[in-house]
């Protein structure tokens, strides 16, 4: 299963990445052929898989989305729903200073690693292991516009690119959960 924007969706840049998406997965049979996409669309599309069918699901610097549109618990109660016990949540996102405030994480694209947790454990995920490989401790994370500032999306154009160059894509911390037996 593969989980992706909606045909629904009301936000303008989610149906053109849609087709783009969909466009691939047929680009190569042999590769994709099995893969099922599921649409997401909360409240109204947000099942990713049968229930306990899963053995693992991965996500990747979407988190912070989800904490603006206010709809966090229902995609991590979604992962849970979909795993199996034992199966594994993986988590990439962009990492907020320990000391963000909800308000930061909800225009920054920024989210704390301890709320990542307590999102994940409160959807009934134990935490298990954390690594730096996506670490970057040259992004101070506090940018004139949000994370967005930074490569690759370069929010503010040509303003001060070469300084967001430097640092490079964001700190980001990388999550591994695990649904009880």
């Amino acid at each position: 299963y593969a989980a992706h924007f909606s045909p629904n969706a009301s936000l303008s840049y989610m149906a053109p990445n849609l087709r783009n998406f969909e466009a691939k997965m047929s680009s190569d049979p042999a590769l994709y052929g099995k893969v099922t996409v599921r649409h997401l669309n909360p409240p109204h599309e947000i099942v990713i898989a049968p229930a306990e069918s899963a053995d693992m699901a991965l996500t990747f610097r979407n988190v912070h989305n989800w904490v603006m549109a206010d709809q966090q618990h229902e995609f991590f109660a979604t992962f849970f729903a979909a795993l199996k016990p034992g199966g594994i949540l993986g988590i990439v996102e962009h990492r907020a200073k320990a000391d963000a405030g909800m308000e930061v994480m909800r225009t920054s694209g920024y989210v704390t690693e301890a709320y990542v947790k307590e999102l994940a454990e409160a959807a009934g995920f134990e935490f298990v292991a954390s690594s730096e490989v996506n670490a970057n401790p040259s992004d101070p994370t506090v940018h004139p516009r949000g994370v967005w500032t930074l490569p690759p999306n370069f929010r503010m154009g040509d303003e001060d690119r070469e300084k967001y160059a430097a640092i490079g894509e964001s700190d980001r911390m990388t999550l591994k959960f695990r649904k009880p037996l």
